[in-house]
């Protein structure tokens, strides 16, 4: 198996892109690691995830393939088999509303897939641009958080800003940078997360929708870009196609200085701010957790003053 470090990858990537520039000189994108029809793709990838016991199919256990049969789709959506195909291989680019809402109902779509599978069916994508600008209104209501770990990330899951006890969470890290980077690409990662492959999986579920969402950033084309070349486990997750918006789950951290420690997130959407989410995380009180947070507290404090000292002391050397 290929391993890079994550600047090794930097470089590699830089040179992929512009490979791929010298071969077509116009805008670098996702498409360049897909095919261009993204609509077939997406219905495969999705109808391979149902089993036929989901939506009350017999399986003889005679399947070349995993999930549903195209035919099986086309009977749970009420359509022809044939239609159903032209559309998967792409030689029917029209699909009506109604359409799209049978198949979403037939592969069993969660709201975030199928408002996905209208995107890419109807071909109405949001014209709001992710903004990597943190307002200091933010900032200040970020930092305010001093006993929980809390942290603004991008569309592209970049870390755009953190607190001191966010950092101290994720200070065995090499770098604090981008939360997907961060799980594939550096060997902390299977140390710090307990299920690193449930965490992996979700994290790259909320990359999908972020891009469904905003289809033409070059950052998520380029963290995609970067994460395909050095990541098989990346490129594996990314071709199941799930679209997993995070909101809210459970999390187990195995933290190098405070031990086990489970913790409940949040990501609230920052409206003002298109694809920014204030991640803020908790501890249920009274729990062994809820001491950890607290150590975590004091580490992080211990720290904020140690750089406070040694910013002071190079502003206090001579100048040469």
């Amino acid at each position: 198996m290929l391993r890079l470090s994550v600047d090794a990858c930097s470089t590699v990537i830089l040179g992929w892109v512009q490979r791929a520039h010298a071969r077509r000189p116009s805008v670098v994108s996702v498409a360049v690691m897909e095919s261009v029809n993204e609509l077939g793709d997406y219905l495969r990838a999705r109808r391979a995830a149902v089993a036929p016991a989901d939506v009350g199919l017999p399986d003889d256990g005679a399947r070349r393939v995993p999930g549903l049969r195209r035919d099986e789709v086309a009977l749970l959506a009420g359509m022809s088999t044939d239609y159903y195909i032209r559309l998967e291989q792409g030689r029917e680019r029209h699909p009506s509303e109604q359409v799209l809402r049978a198949i979403a109902g037939a592969l069993r779509l969660n709201d975030a897939a199928a408002t996905h599978l209208f995107r890419l069916g109807l071909s109405v994508f949001g014209t709001a641009a992710a903004t990597a600008n943190v307002a200091p209104e933010l900032l200040r209501l970020m930092d305010g958080m001093r006993e929980v770990p809390a942290f603004v990330v991008g569309a592209a899951q970049d870390v755009l800003a953190a607190n001191a006890m966010a950092r101290e969470l994720y200070g065995g890290f090499a770098r604090y940078d981008n939360l997907l980077r961060m799980i594939f690409l550096d060997p902390f990662a299977r140390e710090f997360y307990a299920d690193w492959d449930r965490a992996a999986r979700i994290a790259v579920g909320n990359l999908r929708a972020s891009s469904s969402q905003f289809p033409k950033d070059e950052r998520i084309e380029r963290v995609v870009g970067e994460l395909s070349v050095c990541s098989p486990a990346f490129t594996g997750l990314w071709a199941h196609y799930e679209v997993l918006p995070r909101t809210h789950e459970d999390k187990h951290f195995r933290h190098p200085q405070v031990g086990e420690i489970h913790l409940h997130f949040e990501a609230l959407a920052v409206t003002s701010a298109p694809g920014q989410h204030l991640s803020v995380y908790s501890s249920e009180p009274g729990s062994a957790s809820a001491d950890a947070l607290v150590l975590l507290g004091q580490l992080s404090e211990q720290e904020v003053v140690l750089t406070d000292q040694a910013t002071a002391a190079e502003e206090g050397e001579p100048r040469s």
